[in-house]
């Protein structure tokens, strides 16, 4: 497809690199030459130097032709602008990034009337992200498929895990559980293994299992790692995502206090946070840190605008707490020496943005035989994790599992059909209608028959 994606800034590099090893042509427009430059000179790209606003850069840039325009810039009223400008000057689907939480409240009605394709709130994204790790801290990533009825639980396997060292073919035996099933392992960062039968798990092995809520909560019971809900929960930094999720947490019970070192910030959160605790001050101050009682939080999250803070102080939480913890990374240049590092669950803002829209790019190839209705990548992109909604003439369905030629590192996890879910057998069988869970590695797919080898 031809994408335009105004906007050079984390969000829009992360973009150029994963859509363009999608084999998209790609053009991305900047006013900074210098932010130009370096994606030109790294990526297969073409780059202009201008305002993505002005009609004269947009169609310098090809836009009557172009299949999609992604605008993430700084600005969300110039965002706004130029998908408007966009749809005007020609027929391309548009996508704009909106962060500030006073259009978030009519996100709605802006996606209605400037005709857009899909408003993404990285921000809000990621708070979201982060909520479902506290509401099921035994995690520490999940997520979720089938309209959030299905759930794909990432844990770590500690060193004593009764899990250490037994083969995939005894886990239902050993464990007694049936309903769970065990689709990626992430093995020292480096390499994303869709298990077969003589697979043996290891410490520090990153699991990724399939399964509803209350079978999930009896496995990690069994494992040793149950833990209940948050009851409270400590945020150092008080951006946007701090805002979000501060929200999020408080209608969902959650104790919540936020630390935040600019004055007028404080005064914002507030006025539109009353129930929560805003402190002004360092969060990195260990005084300040003890005086709300970081030792007995039961949750704490690392979110200021800094990395290297933020992987300070999770350590620190970790090594003075039994906290369930949160690191954002905005950087994802050393995710092999962070992803080593004890930080709990780690969040990349712009990586879960770019999850996002890759998923509706994959999805305008407009499939007669499924639609991608989720998709998260795992370990930088060496496996895919994807949901499909199956359509009446789809070249896989009503042929037992065991008969379908399905592609080497390919595993069907789960089929959700009429509210049940179905941890698959070779007997069973994928129907038009059925949401279909795919985890794969060594490729990616926009199709469900893209499966089965040619």
């Amino acid at each position: 497809m031809n994408i335009i994606i105004v906007g050079c800034g984390k969000v829009g590099c992360t973009l150029v690199e994963a859509l363009s090893s999608e084999n998209h042509d790609i053009v991305v427009i900047d006013s900074r030459p210098e932010k130009v430059s370096a994606l030109t000179d790294t990526v297969d790209v073409m780059g202009i130097v201008g305002n993505g606003v002005s009609h004269t850069t947009l169609k310098q840039a090809g836009i009557e032709t172009a299949d999609l325009l992604i605008a993430v810039t700084g600005s969300d009223e110039e965002n706004l602008l130029c998908c408007v400008i966009a749809k005007k000057s020609g027929h391309c689907q548009t996508i704009a990034r909106i962060r500030n939480p006073i259009y978030n409240e009519e996100k709605d009605f802006l996606q209605k009337e400037f005709g857009l394709s899909m408003i993404i709130n990285p921000e809000l994204t990621a708070a979201n992200e982060i909520a479902k790790v506290f509401q099921f801290p035994s995690a520490i990533r999940v997520d979720t498929f089938a309209k959030g009825r299905v759930e794909l639980l990432h844990f770590k396997i500690g060193s004593n895990s009764p899990l250490c060292g037994l083969k995939l073919s005894k886990f239902h035996a050993t464990l007694h559980c049936n309903d769970i099933l065990v689709c990626t392992i992430a093995r020292n960062s480096e390499e994303v293994i869709i298990p077969n039968g003589d697979f043996e798990f290891a410490a520090n092995d990153i699991v990724s299992i399939v399964a509803k809520r209350r079978d999930a909560i009896d496995f990690f019971r069994k494992i040793g790692l149950e833990k209940n809900r948050v009851s409270n929960t400590i945020i150092a930094g008080g951006g946007k995502i701090s805002y979000y999720l501060a929200k999020s947490l408080l209608m969902s019970g959650i104790k919540t206090t936020i630390i935040e070192i600019n004055q007028q910030r404080c005064e914002f959160l507030s006025e539109q946070l009353p129930k929560a605790t805003i402190l002004c001050g360092d969060a990195t101050d260990k005084e300040l840190l003890s005086e709300e009682c970081i030792e007995k939080a039961a949750g704490f999250a690392a979110l200021t605008d800094l990395d290297e803070e933020n992987i300070l102080l999770s350590l620190y939480a970790n090594g003075i707490s039994s906290a369930k913890t949160v690191t954002k990374v905005n950087r994802i240049n050393f995710t092999s020496v962070i992803n080593k590092l004890d930080l709990g669950s780690i969040i990349y803002p712009r990586v879960i943005t770019a999850e996002y829209i890759i998923k509706y790019v994959r999805s305008m190839n407009n499939s007669l035989n499924s639609n991608v209705e989720a998709l998260y990548k795992l370990e930088d992109g060496k496996a895919e994790v994807l949901e499909f909604l199956l359509k009446e003439n789809s070249a896989v369905c009503n042929i037992p599992l065991q008969n379908l030629k399905i592609r080497k590192n390919t595993l069907i996890c789960c089929i959700y059909r009429n509210h049940q879910v179905i941890v698959p057998s070779g007997q069973d069988c994928m129907m038009p209608g059925d949401s279909v869970m795919i985890a794969t590695s060594g490729y990616n797919i926009s199709d469900i028959k893209e499966i089965l080898e040619d």
